[in-house]
């Protein structure tokens, strides 16, 4: 219970809703689930919030399990004691934890063990002692024994000091105060030269030093990079005399013959084990808090770019481009099946070739009525954006273009997954299609690629796989559960991603609907194998059925709630009959004149239930996607980096987002950057606050470097230069 009431004053979410919460989790409901349905019992959080709650709640509980260990290993020991309990149940965080386990641990053999071993402890005790009348070497004497290997006075007291020297180090609370001083006064320290870095790529950290507090988190992943591809040498410092302070403050007394003895002890366990020891323990820290921030970013970005607006019911030409190989095509319809396929040599120096080509995609966009081409952004994008345009000027219909991204589609295009998809059709033809498919519907397709291999992060492959997986799969979940799937239509992939559903039972349900046809209603699934009761519960409300027997199959209201809704429908004069009609757009207005807290009392439903009832009656099968601002479709003159002057107006699709900025696509194959600073006339601590990726958005051009192929663009217009145009 104690952990539940550190999550309430963590969250500052009522007692109540924290534990219900957890019950919630540990019966095996799903984040999504949750969220969606389980409304009255948690204030309505979102699921970000319940699931950043379900992560810090796993790492309590492993805490919770480390200190039972702990106290458990320093039991059997017989050395607990009432302060070590005391110590062990404060602990908020598992490093602390390790520092009072750290003298109890089983170690290798090092100098102070050694030293133990040849009886020297009593002597280290007289010594840390450190008394007026002490005289250290005249007790030296004593523990003079060459059967054990000690030859002098000396010997002892240098084994003495080893054994010092470690218990010096293994002081928890030392070691607490040295990671505060770091943390407050510490500097992280870099060098490198163009003899090591010949490329350039970390000339910005050639002779940089900044405090540990200020570090931002892209500088730390960027010199970590460098260092381990040992371009960079990085250390952490103190300011000098620090660590001799708070050292000879904690076990030096003055007026002993001894204290000299301690205070050498006390210098030798910092150079050879306390800042070796910390000074890793802060560059870990500084990742570790970077990393989590990259995550963070890459999730938000990931999840604003699965939920980018589908171009939807379009026939579509994807496009992947080449220049050996010729850009590769495929039209599919509105709803992703393939319906031709092709190649177009558009991009070589050979005209007949690129004649050749084009009438090739002219065919396509006559024969199939394709209103709008994908086409992706790797190699030759430019030079088949520019063919496409001319293209598009010289036909008689409306079509327009956009360039995608197509992070990932080689990844996919050489899967099992596409394999078993489209086998009769090569890598590169699978590629296309997947373009095709992106632009369409984004989730559908981009579920079916490791969310890593997507492009949307700062240093993903720098990142601890284990928690970058876990992020950016609930990322996907949420996404995918907040949309809703059609059951008739959905790939294995993205039935994966549904509450409650695995790859096995996912497989099931695409077999059983090969077998059986089509869905008719929701209840069928109880019929696919190792589809139970529990998993059930935990998929229904996701899961679409249009055209089924039941109108309310194609909403998000969960079967649990269909009394409730039809009991909803009769209070305001309506019946399922209207599902979908226009005369159910009022259904929300009837309502609120009899009062939803009245409705809630007489159905017996919570008052968010009811609410997000009357929204999937007036909207069945609502896609959260159509309220956002569509995406940038084109169909004028490409432009080339060498066009672009300072001052000149663009329109562009914010691409990536990450620390130190937002990078838009203006349609000049290089993306341009917009620097945190110019992204907003107000402060903003990170671009997040401000813009989101696939924002449509205004930049003027800052200025261009050629040589580098960087653009810089800024979305204040008063910041922009006049231009000369």
């Amino acid at each position: 219970m104690e952990i539940n009431i550190q999550l309430h004053n963590e969250f500052n979410v009522r007692q109540e809703y924290i534990d219900n919460i957890i019950g919630f989790l540990d019966s095996g409901c799903t984040v999504p689930f949750i969220a969606r349905y389980r409304k009255e019992h948690h204030g309505t959080l979102d699921d970000q919030t319940i699931r950043l709650i379900s992560e810090r709640l796993n790492y309590l509980r492993n805490l919770e399990k480390r200190k039972t260990e702990i106290s458990n290993s320093i039991t059997e020991q017989g050395k607990m004691t009432p302060e070590l309990e005391a110590a062990i149940a404060a602990a908020t965080v598992l490093v602390e934890l390790e520092d009072i386990y750290r003298p109890f641990k089983q170690k290798r053999r090092t100098r102070a063990s050694i030293a133990k071993e040849k009886g020297l402890e009593p002597l280290a005790e007289f010594i840390l002692e450190q008394s007026p009348s002490a005289d250290p070497y005249t007790e030296a004497e004593k523990y003079i024994d060459t059967e054990k290997g000690v030859e002098s006075a000396d010997e002892a007291i240098a084994g003495a000091c080893d054994i010092i020297a470690e218990l010096v180090s293994d002081d928890a609370e030392l070691r607490k105060r040295f990671r505060r001083q770091f943390n407050a006064r510490g500097s992280v320290n870099v060098s490198g030269s163009e003899e090591k870095d010949p490329e350039g790529t970390y000339r910005n950290y050639y002779e940089f030093s900044e405090p540990v507090s200020k570090v931002a988190g892209h500088r730390t992943l960027a010199i970590d990079r460098g260092e381990r591809e040992e371009k960079l040498k990085v250390s952490v410092t103190l300011p000098e005399g620090d660590a001799e302070k708070i050292l000879l403050g904690a076990y030096k007394k003055n007026g002993s013959k001894c204290a000299e003895l301690v205070e050498n002890a006390c210098t030798d366990s910092w150079k050879r084990l306390i800042y070796p020891s910390v000074e890793r323990e802060i560059r870990s820290e500084l990742t570790e808090k970077a990393s989590e921030s990259a995550i963070k970013v890459f999730s938000s970005n990931l999840r604003q770019l699965l939920m980018q607006p589908p171009v939807k019911d379009c026939i579509t030409l994807g496009v992947d481009p080449g220049f050996r190989t010729g850009c590769k095509l495929a039209v599919v319809d509105g709803t992703g099946k393939v319906l031709d396929t092709g190649v177009a040599y558009i991009t070589t120096n050979e005209k007949r070739k690129v004649e050749e080509g084009k009438q090739r995609i002219r065919q396509l966009l006559d024969k199939y009525n394709v209103t709008v081409i994908a086409i992706g952004n790797g190699t030759a994008s430019r030079e088949s954006e520019q063919i496409v345009s001319e293209i598009i000027k010289d036909i008689n219909r409306k079509t327009s273009y956009m360039v995608v991204s197509e992070a990932g589609a080689s990844v996919y295009s050489a899967s099992k997954l596409a394999a078993e998809e489209f086998p009769d059709y090569d890598v590169s033809l699978r590629s296309a299609v997947s373009i095709a498919r992106r632009l369409q519907d984004p989730l559908a397709e981009l579920v079916k690629i490791d969310p890593k291999s997507i492009g949307v992060g700062q240093y993903q492959h720098d990142m601890p796989k284990a928690r970058l997986d876990e992020a950016l799969g609930g990322v996907v979940e949420d996404c995918v559960n907040s949309v809703g799937v059609d059951l008739n239509t959905a790939s294995q992939s993205l039935l994966t991603y549904i509450s409650g559903i695995n790859s096995g039972v996912a497989k099931n349900i695409v077999a059983y609907r090969e077998e059986n046809g089509v869905f008719t209603d929701r209840k069928q699934l109880m019929k696919v194998p190792k589809l139970g009761a529990k998993a059930f519960e935990q998929c229904a409300g996701f899961l679409r059925v249009p055209m089924g027997k039941n109108p309310l199959d194609n909403t998000s209201v969960h079967p649990e709630s269909y009394k409730a809704a039809s009991e909803l429908m009769s209070i305001c004069g309506f019946t399922p009959a209207d599902i979908g009609s226009e005369k159910m757009n009022g259904i929300a207005d009837a309502a609120g004149k009899i009062g939803i807290e009245a409705i809630s009392e007489k159905i017996g439903v919570g008052v968010p239930t009811v609410r997000d009832i009357l929204k999937e009656l007036a909207k069945p099968g609502r896609d959260p996607r159509d309220e956002l601002p569509p995406p940038l479709l084109r169909s004028g003159d490409v432009m080339e980096l060498k066009d672009l002057k300072p001052g000149m107006e663009l329109m562009g699709t914010i691409r990536n987002i990450t620390d130190f900025g937002c990078f838009v696509d203006c349609g000049v194959h290089e993306d341009g950057l917009v620097h945190i600073s110019q992204i907003c006339n107000r402060f903003i601590k990170h671009p997040l606050e401000a813009v989101k990726v696939g924002d449509v958005v205004k930049v003027w051009v800052l200025d261009v470097d050629m040589k580098r192929k960087r653009i810089s663009l800024t979305m204040k217009q008063a910041n922009a230069p006049k231009s000369l145009d």
